[in-house]
């Protein structure tokens, strides 16, 4: 395994939390920032560093990775290059309602030039690997279930594009004229359909309490923001009802990573999985 380099965190400051660790800012260098993982995970950000390295040489536009550290308390983390003065999208549109419709374009056409991407598929995982062994690990689904949710993932058209694995809103910054997709820690290959799953599943599938926590923002004005990126992503000619319907089952596959993480079934999004299963 690779070595980590000692660093001490008496240099940073907590900027922010997440599911699986910390990020922090160095305070002695601005332009550095730490992402440091939860005790016990070791092969994790090593993996992720190297997946991140590969993402910034494919020229999509990501902070450049630097170094995989150890703090003394025994954490793993690695160090990327810090974008001064980032908003997210999700923060942009809380704190200015009023121009919601311009972020959720800029950010819809943020993923229109992402799932362009051609990758070298001997390099990076298949989403369909990725939610064949998800749906193989899950306790909470039937073999029956399993089998039907595998049928339709196995009959969805390939595509070798790229994906960015957890296209929330919050994943993807700007600054001044320079945008940048960030926690590309499930990034992979496959139907852009896979991606898009997520937009939906935060804006309109989550709780009003969850969109508000993790968004900043009513569920009103999740639900806003997406009907302004359908348009802009899937284009004008096509009902928002009619772009829905196509994805819900989609959003509700998204259920094998939360049940995944939260170690219960989702209900909440089970049910748009009703035409499957």
């Amino acid at each position: 395994m690779e070595q980590a380099k000692q660093i001490s965190l008496s240099d940073y400051v907590l900027s922010g939390g997440g599911a699986n660790g910390e990020s922090f800012d160095c305070i002695s260098d601005p332009s550095v920032m730490l992402k440091l993982y939860f005790p016990g995970k070791i092969q994790q950000p090593l993996d992720e560093m190297h997946l991140a390295q590969k993402v910034y040489d494919l020229g999509i536009p990501t902070p450049e990775p630097g170094e995989y550290v150890v703090t003394e308390d025994g954490r793993y983390g690695i160090r990327f290059h810090r974008i001064v003065g980032k908003k997210s999208y999700s923060r942009a549109t809380a704190d200015e309602p009023e121009r919601v419709g311009e972020f959720a374009a800029d950010f819809a056409r943020m993923c229109l030039d992402l799932h362009k991407v051609k990758v070298d598929t001997t390099q990076f995982e298949n989403v369909k690997d990725r939610y064949y062994r998800l749906l193989e690990q899950n306790p909470f689904f039937t073999k029956a279930e399993k089998d039907a949710l595998g049928k339709f993932i196995a009959d969805v058209p390939d595509e070798d594009t790229a994906i960015h694995g957890d296209l929330q809103y919050s994943n993807a910054i700007f600054v001044g004229d320079k945008r940048y997709f960030i926690d590309l820690g499930d990034f992979c290959y496959g139907n852009h359909l896979f991606d898009v799953a997520m937009v939906y599943l935060c804006t309109c599938l989550s709780g009003e309490a969850f969109i508000q926590e993790t968004f900043h923002m009513p569920k009103s004005l999740a639900i806003r923001f997406w009907e302004e990126f359908v348009p802009v992503y899937f284009g004008t000619d096509r009902s928002l009802k009619d772009v829905e319907e196509e994805i819900k089952p989609f959003a509700g596959l998204k259920t094998l990573i939360v049940e995944r993480d939260t170690r219960c079934p989702m209900p909440e999004f089970r049910a748009v999985l009703k035409g499957i299963i």
